[in-house]
């Protein structure tokens, strides 16, 4: 079993731990544009904010499954292939970006405004206060949406087995499902679980050890 168990996590981690980067890639700066440009935002721009706003909720919508499918010509164009482990980080990343920039926008909006304001009048600039204050200050926060990010990721790419993606989900379905084998099934369903727990641990502990308050 553990032939077939060792590599199916390696792959999961693979994907997950590619997916996560570029997720973030894309989701960080899409979560502080929505917040720096709302109305009475640092940089405000309201239609910009309203249009970012309406194409991240409609990325969200989509089910997982279908926007894979969606998205193998992209799989395609970037990578060569549309089934198999590297394929699936291009869906993977594109599905997370959207929840990225929500939990981004949730956690930065829980910096004070006042810390805000007292910057703005010492004249600083909205770089400025995107790195120095809106980023340190809701730091762990921002920890523990990435926690989850990573956590819902692991969970895309056991979906993504379905479809041929690799990893622990394509080999609980193809041996546990389609084979019988319910040990294979129930051994990496407990590998996910232990990811999920270790992983929200992890996340819990560096939340706590940068929190300054």
């Amino acid at each position: 079993m553990a032939e077939l168990i060792i590599p199916s996590l390696l792959e999961t981690l693979y994907m997950v731990v590619f997916s996560t980067i570029f997720s973030l890639a894309l989701g960080f700066p899409l979560g502080v544009l929505l917040v720096i440009t709302e109305k009475d935002g640092i940089w405000e721009k309201p239609a910009f904010n309203n249009i970012l706003d309406s194409i991240i909720n409609i990325l969200r919508s989509f089910p997982f499954l279908i926007l894979m499918i969606l998205l193998f010509p992209l799989s395609r164009i970037i990578v060569g292939k549309t089934i198999g482990t590297t394929a699936t980080i291009v869906p993977l990343s594109v599905a997370a970006a959207p929840f990225v920039a929500r939990v981004i926008e949730s956690a930065l909006k829980e910096v004070d405004k006042g810390v805000i304001e007292l910057s703005l009048s010492m004249g600083a600039t909205v770089p400025q206060i995107i790195f120095k204050v809106l980023i340190p200050e809701a730091m762990p926060s921002l920890i523990m949406g990435i926690t989850l990010t990573i956590i819902n990721i692991i969970g895309y790419s056991a979906m993504a087995g379905a479809i041929g993606g690799g990893g622990l989900g394509d080999l609980a379905i193809r041996f546990g499902l389609y084979r019988f084998q319910t040990d294979i099934m129930i051994v990496s369903v407990i590998i996910i679980i232990l990811l999920v727990q270790g992983i929200q641990y992890f996340g819990n502990r560096l939340a706590m050890k940068v929190d300054k308050k």
